[in-house]
């Protein structure tokens, strides 16, 4: 019988990724600070979830403690180390410049013609999102193709639902591509090297199959015109802004991927290989960063922050619209994004606005009137601390500018939600509901080959929508397909079941980012955001419906490609 306690578990976690999927906020008024909103959402939501079942007794500190350290041969804090190592790498890496470059370069090849530079962009997107991960590419992806569209008056929906589903499918070939993958590997016990030759052969379908899908659905002239208006070709070496770094990152990236393949057959665990790795690219980071600020050498290529109150365009991002314009044959007029936005106003502008605010802050220290005190004034005394704060802040971005960049954008989000997702799904271990699930799963396919690959894949794609993001589903559904191996009768080999289900559950958490909810994918999240912020907005309601023929096309190639591999091999 399922107790009380198991019920309220399971309510509780359901609302925790009901809240994730849709977040809100409500205004709190705090003493001396004022009005403030406390945010429910991808962050908060399970923190809370997990606070409420301990104050209710329904899990305790052995399965907080179960979901740091990791159960059954999986480790949250192994994965995070391995995630954030590779991230901060290819973000620096995208920094230089490199990403652009190569955007500019496939620019040239497709030239005037839309369909074939509309299939070059995505080639080129598939393949960085290979080796840099998806993350990476989206935010340097999705705003070249902002400025690309705007210049050449394209509709942009094309070229942004493409690169979104061309980044989050190859994330599925190596399998530090995604955290996802990590977690399959690490909860079947497969190997690295064998789960991109598992996963090479459905990537590879997948990614025909969806190229095939939206050039059905966007083969209008209005989303894809034949022909675009163009003239010289784009200057590559203008945005690739600082080659050595370059390819110093790209070696030392290069170099970590194929040391963590090798040293997989050893059964090392993988942070251990990816994090001096990025020690070294950090110190390097600071070195070179010195060695330029004391030597004048320029380093434009680094999205800088003039004050703390605008944000101003980057430097790259300015020459990449000064060359798209140039790009076209009738120079047209480009509005950038208000100041509110990520890519600003011109640097002339910002700099006008922070003399201003500078002089009216000098005015107001000679000329401010009498008033009587106020609450606030009881925080006055912080003000010069603050200053000074801000001042040494300032100094650091100008002498060190690839880690000041760089650390903002790492994914500190993903820090608590993977560990809350681990901590809840044990809570609901420790309730019996794993058990349970594991029975239905057995029930329904007998463990047979076939039916796992169909079941498995198709839930792991709904769940990705539906558990928060494809994170929360790939932890629970391993947990389930663990349990039922473990339950079956002595004797009996589950090999088979096990590795269906695994490379199943590879391409699902993979292709279910391209899904209906933003929030199926941390990656997701962050391709809004930036759009977001350049002044695009897409509906929950638009982004469901372009995504629709790609992802079911995606899933019945992919799950088949699985089903011919498995019966080859078993």
């Amino acid at each position: 019988m399922v107790s009380g306690s198991a019920i309220g578990t399971l309510v509780v976690f359901i609302l925790s990724i009901i809240c994730v999927i849709y977040p809100f906020s409500f205004p709190i008024l705090l003493p001396y600070l004022g009005r403030k909103r406390i945010h429910i959402n991808l962050t908060t939501a399970p923190i809370i979830a997990i606070l409420v079942l301990w104050a209710a007794q329904c899990l305790g500190p052995g399965e907080i403690r179960d979901g740091i350290v990791g159960t059954d041969g999986v480790k949250p804090y192994n994965i995070l180390i391995l995630f954030f190592s590779l991230a901060y790498m290819a973000i620096t890496l995208d920094i230089t410049g490199v990403l652009q470059a190569a955007a500019f370069w496939v620019s040239n090849k497709g030239g005037s013609n839309g369909w074939k530079l509309f299939l070059y962009f995505y080639i080129m997107l598939t393949v960085l999102s290979v080796f840099l991960g998806n993350d990476p590419v989206i935010v340097s992806g999705t705003a070249f193709l902002v400025y690309y569209t705007k210049v050449n008056e394209l509709n942009p929906i094309a070229w942004l639902m493409s690169e979104f589903a061309a980044a989050n499918t190859a994330s599925m070939v190596l399998f530090v591509g995604n955290p996802t993958n990590v977690v399959i590997c690490e909860g079947f016990r497969v190997n690295n090297a064998a789960f991109t030759a598992y996963t090479i052969l459905p990537f590879l379908a997948c990614s025909v199959a969806c190229f095939i899908a939206l050039g059905a659905q966007f083969h209008k002239s209005k989303y894809l015109p034949r022909k675009l208006d163009v003239s010289d070709d784009l200057d590559v070496r203008s945005v690739l802004l600082d080659p050595v770094g370059a390819w110093v990152g790209s070696v030392l990236l290069g170099t970590c991927l194929v040391v963590i393949i090798v040293v997989s057959f050893f059964h090392v665990d993988v942070w251990k290989i990816s994090l001096p790795f990025a020690v070294a690219k950090f110190f390097y980071d600071f070195a070179w960063d010195h060695y330029r600020f004391v030597n004048k050498i320029s380093t434009g290529g680094v999205r800088e922050k003039k004050s703390d109150e605008d944000i101003a365009i980057s430097a790259e991002d300015d020459v990449v619209l000064q060359q798209l314009k140039r790009h076209r044959t009738n120079t047209v007029r480009v509005e950038e994004p208000e100041p509110n936005h990520t890519a600003s106003a011109p640097k002339s502008a910002i700099q006008t606005r922070s003399n201003t605010r500078s002089n009216t802050q000098n005015t107001a220290q000679t000329t401010t009137p009498l008033r009587q005190p106020t609450k606030a004034d009881a925080f006055s005394f912080l003000t010069r601390p603050y200053i000074a704060l801000q001042t040494h802040k300032h100094r650091f971005a100008v002498h060190f500018p690839t880690f000041y960049t760089a650390f903002p954008r790492l994914p500190f989000a993903l820090i608590p939600f993977a560990f809350s997702q681990f901590i809840l799904i044990e809570g609901l271990a420790h309730q019996g509901w794993i058990e349970i699930f594991a029975r239905w799963l057995v029930i329904a396919t007998d463990r047979k080959m076939y039916p796992t690959i169909w079941l498995v894949g198709v839930l792991g794609v709904l769940l990705c929508n539906l558990s928060g993001t494809n994170i929360g589903a790939t932890i629970l559904l391993t947990k389930v397909v663990r349990a039922a191996s473990a339950s079956a009768p002595a004797g009996t080999d589950v090999t088979a079941f096990d590795r269906a289900a695994a490379i199943a559950l590879a391409v699902a958490s993979n292709i279910g980012a391209v899904s209906f909810t933003f929030s199926a994918s941390l990656a997701g999240l962050l391709w809004r955001q930036i759009l977001n912020q350049k002044g695009i907005f897409i509906k929950q309601r638009t982004f469901a419906w372009w995504n629709i023929l790609p992802l079911g096309v995606m899933t019945a190639v992919g799950l088949a490609v699985v089903c011919a591999e498995m019966a080859i091999l078993y």
